[in-house]
């Protein structure tokens, strides 16, 4: 798996503060339909593309971590997706997670890699060419 995060940017199992920690975009669990997240985030990494995370209905499962738009995961295994806005507003979805870079897949399919912050869209304005992201938190 290599080295994994730092635990301060995922949330403890049930009762710990969700302020400020990385926020699913959505998820498809295996069999199931498409649910786009409004209060779903990650609680613990399990692998390098694996982490545990705390759904809308209150369970945790484990899912794979997929660079692709919501409506493109699949439902042949639990899948989800974390949205990243590049400096110039650009959507990219992470493809994988280091402490202090991710990287990304866009839309249209370019790939790169970007230093990210944990915050809300706005906060990375002005920053062009500095080669950073914004994560959505909880």
């Amino acid at each position: 798996m290599g080295r994994p995060l730092r635990s301060d940017r995922f949330v403890a199992s049930f009762g710990g503060t969700t302020s400020g920690k990385i926020a699913v975009t959505a998820y498809r669990p295996s069999g199931g339909s498409l649910v786009n997240s409004t209060s779903a985030y990650i609680i613990s990494q399990r692998g390098s593309r694996l982490f545990k995370i705390h759904l809308e209905d209150s369970s945790e499962a484990v899912y794979q971590l997929r660079a692709v738009a919501p409506a493109s995961l699949g439902n042949t295994s639990n899948q989800f997706c974390v949205q990243v806005i590049l400096n110039d507003s650009t959507v990219a979805y992470v493809d994988k997670f280091y402490n202090n870079t991710v990287h990304y897949v866009t839309a249209a399919g370019a790939a790169g890699s970007v230093t990210y912050t944990l915050g809300v869209e706005g906060t990375d304005e002005g920053q062009a060419g500095s080669g950073v992201g914004s994560v959505d938190v909880r």
